[in-house]
């Protein structure tokens, strides 16, 4: 905890805390030793102590400042002992959770079976939904599944083998392969995966939204992209993004407005939406699907894969320019831009700071990031990310000849070529260590006041409806 215990016994007792209590509680922190069953008794009893203790609390959006500050004491010291906890045990706790890395699981029901095997480690899903309102009227349960998240990514064995588990076939993804296979052409709502030609062509859809991503959007996408890849009829695959009902761009093609922020600011975007888009969709763009049995790793070359193509129409913005960092090829619109809003949401854009430098160089990425440089496709520094622009008119032209002349000849050595990149761009086991800061350090942002002030001056995110 970042107070020393008398003081943190003080500041409990002015929110009107009992003091016998809070002494038990204090002094009932652990120290984390070799042995998994008596640390999980100990530190689960902690944790229980100090959720009584906050329960006696009111809700966040009616404490006063005593009340919050005590909050914030029994918040950060079982913070402090779940990160204890787990530099001794997170491998522990993934076997357990994994037969022994027997079996994959998802992120998201990881998270929430950290919690049955080592109770008050993690929230409940109980405990996540009494949680459910407003952003900025949550302590953020679940930045203690940030914690654990990154503890086992952090883990070479098991954060490879999470890798692996997101980078699997979604399960509905090989019920409709026959479907797909059969027609060309499936309609998931917020995206459809058709085949044209040599071509499996992804179609982002959120019209409302300007195509952002959320909560509805983010399972059927990753399903559409598991059939893109997986199709044995097609060579190439396509993303793009469908046209939308904004006034603004009525009628036009829309690439992705990135996150749903409007979502975000009415606490309808759950954190590990962000772990399971980047080790799901984002990354099985950028290495393809593994199957279970083989490593997915570049040297063992267990993956199925294809080349990608984006196609960016009006702009990409945050986690749609996050997107373009993993194509293969980029065409663009001439007055297409991108930009990644990070400093004005007050979040991290997934796995951006781990790639864009690769194309800018590290200055540009920076003010991209830091500062919020908006790059045009048809500029010097945009030809940096995009292959070719083309007069928005003749986008779908163009889309065609790119087609065209990636299959002309073949595409038999692309996976290989495309493994062949990642061993100097990007490993697997790079990407998994970038992970392991990226969950903690997203998960403390996901929950942050700043990102609440954010939204609200350079959104008018209190103005929008969800």
């Amino acid at each position: 905890m970042t107070t020393g215990a008398g003081d943190a016994g003080e500041l409990l007792r002015r929110a009107g805390l009992a003091p016998d209590a809070c002494a038990a509680w204090l002094a009932a922190a652990p120290a984390a030793s070799a042995d998994f069953r008596r640390d999980t008794d100990a530190f689960g009893r902690f944790w229980r102590m100090g959720a009584a203790l906050k329960d006696r609390l009111p809700p966040k959006p009616t404490r006063s400042t005593a009340e919050q500050a005590a909050a914030a004491v029994i918040l950060s010291a079982g913070r402090a002992a779940r990160e204890r906890f787990l530099g001794t045990h997170a491998g522990a706790v993934y076997r357990a959770l994994t037969n022994d890395r027997g079996a994959f699981v998802r992120v998201e029901d990881l998270v929430y079976g950290a919690a049955r095997v080592v109770p008050g480690l993690t929230p409940t899903r109980e405990e996540v939904a009494r949680e459910d309102g407003m952003q900025r009227e949550k302590d953020g349960a679940e930045i203690d599944q940030g914690i654990f998240l990154a503890h086992i990514l952090a883990d070479p064995a098991a954060g490879a083998h999470l890798c692996h588990a997101m980078l699997l076939p979604r399960p509905e993804s090989l019920e409709r392969l026959a479907e797909f296979e059969a027609r060309g052409a499936l309609d998931l709502g917020v995206a459809t995966v058709t085949r044209e030609g040599k071509a499996a062509i992804v179609t982002l859809r959120n019209p409302r939204f300007l195509n952002a991503e959320d909560e509805a959007t983010l399972d059927l996408q990753e399903t559409a992209i598991d059939l893109a890849i997986l199709d044995p009829n097609s060579d190439i695959a396509v993303l793009r993004g469908d046209v939308v009902e904004h006034p603004k761009y009525r009628g036009r093609r829309v690439f992705s407005a990135g996150i749903n922020l409007t979502h975000l600011y009415h606490g309808k975007i759950s954190y590990a939406w962000y772990i399971r888009r980047d080790l799901g969709l984002v990354n099985k763009l950028y290495r393809g699907l593994a199957r279970p049995d083989a490593d997915p790793d570049e040297l063992a070359g267990g993956t199925t894969e294809k080349p990608w193509i984006a196609a960016v129409d009006a702009f990409a913005i945050g986690g749609g320019c996050q997107l373009l960092l993993v194509m293969d090829y980029v065409l663009a619109a001439s007055d297409a831009y991108m930009t990644l809003p990070a400093r004005k949401e007050g979040i991290i854009p997934g796995a951006a700071n781990l790639r864009l430098t690769r194309f800018t160089g590290g200055r540009i990425a920076r003010q991209a990031i830091l500062y919020g440089r908006r790059l045009d496709c048809d500029s010097a520094e945009g030809r940096l990310i995009c292959d070719e622009t083309a007069p928005p008119e003749a986008m779908d032209a163009a889309l065609r000849t790119v087609i065209e002349n990636f299959t002309s000849s073949g595409v038999v050595s692309a996976a290989g070529n495309r493994r062949a990149l990642r061993v100097g761009e990007e490993p697997l086991d790079l990407f998994r260590r970038y992970m392991a800061v990226y969950a903690r350090e997203q998960a403390y942002c996901h929950f942050s006041p700043a990102l609440i002030a954010n939204l609200e001056h350079h959104w008018n995110a209190a103005q929008r409806r969800a």
